[in-house]
């Protein structure tokens, strides 16, 4: 079996052919054939994807019904208040329906962060902070959706862990191959 962790950069498809938007695609990055994502990122998020040839591995990593924990760092617009946070860790009324709880905590800007190209837009009369989301469900563009929904739209989101699985140090672009459950030598 083979597991790959890559860290997507911002603008790259999380797929292997083009949609003729000449959008870079997982094939400029990873030359492993066989492997699919297992899951998605936006086009305009960045970090943590993990690729198998593994179907019962990508399945148990996708499917929201496993409830894996995905960890997000989010750049958002303003400081969110403690009720902010508090309706975050509560879970989120959205057009299609409330959210799980998720873990929900302001962070310092993560060490090591990279830098974005393009850079985010940054207002100087208004502030961004960090926080740290984890979440157990996969609904499309859910962290987005929930910090705009608390009043704090996302200006940046990065997937830094699913599970116990971290970018651990890959830079944008980079990958790495690792055993995963259930792999035999």
């Amino acid at each position: 079996m083979t597991l790959i962790l890559f860290n997507k950069p911002y603008g790259v498809l999380c797929q292997f052919s083009g949609d003729g938007s000449g959008k870079p695609t997982l094939a400029g990055y990873i030359p492993v054939p066989g492997v699919y994502p297992a899951g998605r990122l936006d086009h305009d998020s960045e970090g943590l994807l993990l690729l198998t040839d593994d179907g019962r591995l990508q399945a148990r990593i996708a499917d929201p019904r496993h409830k894996l924990a995905k960890t997000y760092w989010a750049q958002v617009e303003g400081l969110p208040e403690p009720a902010a946070l508090q309706a975050l860790q509560q879970g989120v009324e959205l057009k299609d329906g409330r959210t799980r709880p998720a873990r929900a905590r302001l962070i310092a800007p993560p060490p090591g962060l990279w830098l974005r190209d393009p850079p985010i837009r940054v207002r100087k009369s208004v502030p961004d902070s960090w926080l740290e989301l984890t979440l157990t469900e996969g609904r499309n563009r859910q962290v987005r959706r929930m910090t705009a929904a608390v009043g704090h739209p996302t200006l940046r989101l990065i997937r830094a862990a699913i599970g116990s699985w971290t970018l651990g140090g890959l830079a944008p672009g980079e990958w790495r191959e690792e055993r995963g459950p259930g792999a035999t030598s």
